[in-house]
Parts: C-alpha cells; structure tokens; sequence
C-alpha cells in the first residue's frame, strides 16, 4: 500500500511549517492567497486528501468520527482528577453526536525523548484534543507531527497556533479573592505553581489584580506550590509548605490543591474555616481527601466539552466553527471553607 501524503510533506516541500499548511487547506487566516494557492496545488499534486474528503465518504458509508485525546500523566495522580473527569465529558458528548473516542495517557518519557502519540503514529483517528498543557518542546514537535485537526482544551498556545477552549481562569479567581475581600480578609495567600499551567498562571493574575485594586502588594511568602516544581506531580510524597507567617485565608488553584491544603492546615492545628478561611477552583473535590465541603468557582466541565466536540466535527467535516480561544464563564459554589473575619475596631 502507497504511504499516505502527511501535511509534514507537503511543508516540507514547500518549505513552510505543518501550521501554515494547515491554515492554507483549512481556508484559515493567516496565509497570503497567494502562498495558499501554491500550498493547494502542490497538496493536489502530491496526491493529499484533506479532512473534507475523509469526512464525505465516511458519510456515505455512515461510519461516524473517531475523535482521540491526550493528557499527560502527572496531571492524573492517585485521586480521581478533574481532567479524567473532563475527559470523561468529551466522552460523553462526543457519544450523544456519533463520535467515538480514544484516550491515550503520555508518560513523562515520551515528553523527554519526543515519543509521538501512538494514536497519530497509528493513524488511529480523524481529530486530536490535547488535554492541558505539554512541555513546550513537544507540543511544538507534535504540532509538526499531526495530520489532523487538532484542539487545546483547558490552555491555549502561545502564538495562537491552535483552537483552544478554556475557562475563564483569570476572571474565576479575580472572583474568589474579592469574595474573601467581602468576607473582611485582607491577607489572603495563592496556592498553586504560578507558571505550571496556562489555567494557574491566569488564576494567578486574577488573584494579583484583586490584591491591586484593594491596596495590597504581593507577598512572596504568600505564593506556596501545590506541586512538585521538577515533576509537576502532587503525588509521590509532596508536601505542602506553610508560610512562617500565615494568611488568614488561601485562594488555591483547584478543589483538589484546596483539600490537600485542609488536611495540612489541620495537621499543623489549624481548623478551617474557624482560624483559616479555604477557596478552591473547579467545583471538582476529589472524594476522602477532606470532610468540609469547599467554597469554589465552577468551571461548566460539560460546556467546555460540548463546545471542544462541536468544533472538532466543525475542523474534520470542513463545516464553519468559531476559530481561535473560546472562553467558558462559570459562578461561585459556596460551600463551608469560608468564615467572615471581624475586622478590627
């Protein structure tokens, strides 16, 4: 059997990268009309067949899509994650519109030697949805490497090189620190690894900017990691690390983060929310890791995957979808971390 023209060879004919070529077939913005011609003619000639064609004969034979996903391992530790749980959604949607899909967990090994999924190896499916961010390097190499549509979820490329839907992380966390604000704390602390994530850094700047526009500088000391920095794991032994002076509340990363943080604060005497008052991010607890209910901003998980779906059929078929990053809104769930502080007389 002839091997099957890849985007890679046609931009490395043409002596663009696999991102530009993609835009040119795709009829994207972005690309010269001109360099767009020139990419078409030479993918006709070179024998491609783009997503379009694949996408009306599986039509004809009624066969429906099969839709992959990608997430790295150290975001799926030992308690049930919220990207298991968002996966789980895509699923789930992907199932009620007629599409299949195929979950591939990358080990920390094939970010470091640049081992591509076996999914795209494979050519085991029509479209790519790479849940959270991959190490710079690879998710570049995988870009290159892809012959599908592909989709961030949950963080966006930095150059806009790629359809991404997120929450809105920033104004989420911008949120929960003017709530402790309301609730009469004014020294409150950020639990999470600032440049971990897309979705953390953004949280983070929304907890900076309420501190802002209260009158109130960032403490260092008040930025406490709710992750190993070298794996990135919360797993594997992590502990927490309390700041010798303490806040009288924390703003964490995620529900997750939030509990952890509950069962160290109560190690070390502290009780929640009756001496230090807890908020989260996700509305997604793990279950058994603490017994208090958390005060969170909830993402729209199902949202978020109806949308990923949607567009990705949308991207396959050739149909039109709404390019570029698309944020979901979410809303406070109040729950029993907080306690109002009585300010002073």
């Amino acid at each position: 059997m002839a091997k099957s023209v890849r985007m890679a060879d046609i931009a490395e004919v043409m002596g663009v990268s696999t991102v530009t070529v993609s835009k040119a077939l795709s009829g994207q913005k972005g690309v010269s009309e001109e360099l767009r011609a020139k990419i078409r003619d030479k993918a006709e000639a070179m024998g491609y067949r783009t997503a379009s064609v694949f996408a009306q004969e599986r039509v004809r034979r009624n066969v429906s899509y099969t839709i992959g996903a990608i997430v790295a391992d150290r975001f799926l530790d030992k308690y049930e994650s919220f990207y298991w749980k968002l996966y789980q959604e895509v699923a789930t949607v992907a199932v009620q519109k007629g599409c299949f899909t195929m979950l591939e967990v990358l080990q920390s090994e094939d970010e470091k030697y640049m081992i591509m999924p076996k999914l795209l190896q494979e050519k085991k499916t029509e479209g790519l949805v790479i849940i959270g961010r991959l190490q710079k390097e690879y998710l570049d190499k995988l870009m290159e490497y892809a012959d599908v549509p592909v989709f961030f979820l949950d963080f966006y490329g930095r150059n806009g090189q790629c359809d991404s839907i997120v929450s809105n992380g920033y104004f989420g966390m911008y949120t929960m620190t003017n709530f402790l604000f309301d609730m009469g704390h004014r020294d409150i602390a950020f639990m999470g690894n600032v440049l971990a994530t897309d979705s953390i850094t953004d949280r983070y700047f929304g907890y900076v900017k309420s501190l802002y526009e209260h009158g109130i500088e960032v403490n260092k000391e008040w930025i406490v990691n709710d992750r190993d920095p070298q794996t990135g794991r919360s797993d594997d032994g992590f502990a927490i690390k309390l700041p010798e002076k303490m806040p009288t509340a924390f703003v964490c990363n995620n529900d997750a983060a939030a509990a952890m943080l509950v069962q160290t604060l109560e190690k070390h005497g502290y009780k929640v929310p009756e001496d230090i008052s807890v908020v989260g991010y996700d509305n997604y607890q793990p279950p058994g890791l603490c017994d208090i209910g958390i005060t969170s901003y909830e993402v729209d998980m199902h949202e978020m995957a109806e949308r990923t779906v949607k567009n990705m059929i949308g991207k396959i078929s050739g149909a039109y979808y709404k390019q570029g990053v698309y944020i979901v809104s979410g809303r406070i769930i109040y729950k029993d971390s907080v306690r109002r502080r009585m300010t002073e007389s």
